[in-house]
């Protein structure tokens, strides 16, 4: 794993038919995940995949707002009925990450959040009995976020087809080395996943290539050395990267690692990007809120803010 990450950059620290998005609300109630009914029956379309997503918007003249949540922090139906709000909101995909606990390429939010998540009891199973509950009353697609060990512990065949069961549509799994990603490639095309693969600042060009090559949905551009995390600024670098990844592929490009303001949103989306990744900014106001429903609260007021940013 280490030798992955490390390829990737990440170890320089230690460590719909169109989307019909509903009105966002105004409050979000408190309801248990065991109280979600599934409404496919009620919705418009079947959710498509993450390619077919980004091909839409592009028709649109649009970019993918695609936020992270970590499950089970601070509860799951809380993630429940996060998920639910991120689409009405107007997500385009929603990355969803599995908490473990050895989060090698996560900073210090989302590893307390993972922390907190699995000392709370959560699992993958509860995860996945969650999601074939909540993704039938979803409009966008979602990517379940992943380290390689959870997959390999079940069994890559196993754990593709549950995560399909679960109507999810893509895979990101930071800590598997290109290399070692054809058994992952060929059991996620069995099951009509699009596996996510991640490129960095430090990534040198042929590696680069091939790995915009063998990825499915869109490429993760990481834009930054290090962990996930708010920053500052985003770096100026990202804007050759993404120069340099489209002059490879015609594959879409999303950034993500450091995405936290409006004003980074803009930054990114005039550079090019098809689309923008925000994790930690969005982990923090759900796990450190004073209860639930004002981190619920807070999450809508702040998702507009990053919506605006791409109108």
């Amino acid at each position: 794993m280490a030798v992955a990450l490390k390829s990737m950059g990440f170890l320089h620290l230690k460590k719909p038919q169109n989307h019909l998005h509903h009105r966002c609300p105004s409050q979000v109630p408190t309801l248990s995940v065991k109280r979600f009914t599934p409404m496919a029956a009620l919705t418009s379309a079947p959710t498509v995949g993450l390619s077919e997503t980004f091909k839409r918007l592009k028709e649109q003249g649009k970019v993918a707002f695609i936020p992270y949540i970590t499950a089970g922090d601070p509860d799951l139906s809380t993630t429940a009925q996060a998920l639910k709000m991120l689409d009405s909101c107007g997500s385009d995909i929603i990355e969803l990450g599995v908490p473990y606990s050895d989060p090698l390429a996560d900073g210090p939010v989302i590893q307390a959040a993972a922390t907190r998540s699995l000392a709370k009891g959560t699992n993958f199973e509860v995860i996945i009995s969650m999601l074939k509950e909540v993704v039938p009353q979803l409009s966008c697609p979602v990517a379940l976020f992943t380290y390689y060990n959870p997959i390999l512990k079940r069994g890559t065949e196993r754990f593709m087809s549950t995560v399909k069961d679960a109507g999810v549509h893509g895979l990101v799994v930071p800590d598997v080395p290109l290399e070692e990603t054809a058994t992952l490639r060929k059991e996620a095309l069995k099951n009509d996943i699009e596996l996510v693969l991640l490129t960095t600042p430090t990534t040198p060009t042929d590696r680069m290539k091939a790995i915009v090559e063998a990825a499915e949905g869109f490429i993760y551009l990481v834009s930054a050395v290090g962990v996930t995390g708010a920053r500052a600024a985003v770096s100026e670098r990202v804007q050759d990267l993404l120069k340099e990844i489209k002059e490879a592929t015609t594959k879409p490009v999303a950034v993500g690692f450091g995405i936290s303001k409006p004003e980074h949103v803009k930054k990114v989306l005039g550079w090019g990007a098809d689309g923008v990744i925000v994790g930690s900014a969005i982990v923090k106001l759900l796990g450190e809120a004073k209860s639930p429903e004002e981190g619920l609260k807070e999450l809508e007021i702040y998702v507009k803010s990053l919506k605006s940013a791409l109108l």
